[in-house]
């Protein structure tokens, strides 16, 4: 499996969910500013603090994603050491684990591919395994094949 088409598309996904929230943080500030002010100044009041919550929800989404793409940065796809490591590409018998940030399964080059975080359980369950370790996966034991 190519490693650092597996970096980019990956950056690629960040990035587009970065343009989504960002997007709907904008729209919920939008919102929030043309809300009309009518002689039901509780309703209007409501309406605009409903509108300042979601746009501060979608602020958190696109500061969480901005920091994963930040991380995601800082990979080369070099890393190599023969142990598992944040930037580790590593193939199980459970399939294709990537240990960056948690974007869930994804499909790269005909493969299903597992993105998750150094600091998720199964990222955990990861760190510091090299070919022929052992792992706990879904309530049963799986085995490295290869760590790139």
């Amino acid at each position: 499996m190519n490693k650092s088409g597996l970096i980019v598309y990956t950056k690629e996904l960040l990035d587009e969910r970065m343009q989504v929230a960002w997007a709907a943080m904008e729209a919920a500030q939008e919102s929030a500013n043309d809300q009309s002010k009518s002689s039901m100044g509780d309703k209007y009041e409501t309406s605009r603090s409903m509108g300042q919550l979601d746009r501060s929800m979608h602020a958190r989404q696109y500061e969480q994603i901005r920091q994963e793409r930040f991380l995601l940065d800082r990979i080369t796809g070099n890393e190599s050491s023969g142990r598992s490591a944040i930037g580790s590409l590593l193939e199980t018998t459970a399939g294709w684990f990537f240990i960056s940030v948690s974007l869930g399964v994804i499909k790269f080059e005909d493969e299903t591919v597992i993105v998750v975080s150094s600091s998720s359980p199964v990222g955990i369950s990861l760190l510091g395994k090299e070919k022929g370790s052992v792992f706990r996966f879904q309530n049963k034991d799986q085995k490295i094949l290869s760590v790139s």
